[in-house]
C-alpha cells in the first residue's frame, strides 16, 4: 500500500515539480527506470546500502580518496534523483576538509535513507 501511494502520479497543482522537494525525486527515478516499480525499489535499496558504505569510507579516507568517493556518490545520487545528496556530495567534493560539508552530506543521506525505507516497506 505505501509503495503504491508513494509511486502514484504526484499532484502537480501546487508547484511545477513537487517530486523534487522529496529526498528522492520519484518522477526522475520513474523516468530512469521506465516506470518499472520493482526496478525502482531494487535501485533505491542498492543505493541506500552502497551510499552508506561510501559515507563510511569518506569519513576515514585520505583527502584525494575522499574527493573521488564524494564524486562517485554525487553521480549515483544524481542518477536516482537524490538531488539533495548529490548537492551535498558535490560540496564535500569541493571542500573535503570542511566538517560542515560532511555534516550536510550525512544529514541528506539520513533523510534519503529514511525516505527509501518508508517507500520499501
Amino acid at each position: 500500500m505505501a509503495a503504491r501511494i508513494a509511486f502514484e502520479t504526484p499532484d502537480n497543482s501546487r508547484t511545477t515539480s513537487p517530486s523534487s522537494d522529496r529526498p528522492i525525486d520519484l518522477v526522475h527515478l520513474a523516468r530512469q527506470t521506465m516506470g518499472d516499480k520493482a526496478l525502482e525499489t531494487e535501485i533505491l535499496q542498492m543505493f541506500a546500502r552502497q551510499s552508506r558504505g561510501l559515507l563510511q569510507e569518506i569519513s576515514t579516507a585520505e583527502r584525494d580518496t575522499a574527493v573521488a568517493l564524494a564524486h562517485r556518490l554525487k553521480g549515483s545520487a544524481k542518477a536516482i534523483g537524490a538531488f539533495k545528496v548529490s548537492v551535498a556530495a558535490e560540496r564535500l567534493e569541493a571542500e573535503p576538509e570542511d566538517a560542515g560539508a560532511m555534516a550536510s552530506l550525512q544529514a541528506s543521506m539520513i533523510e534519503a535513507e529514511n525516505f527509501i525505507t518508508g517507500l520499501c516497506r
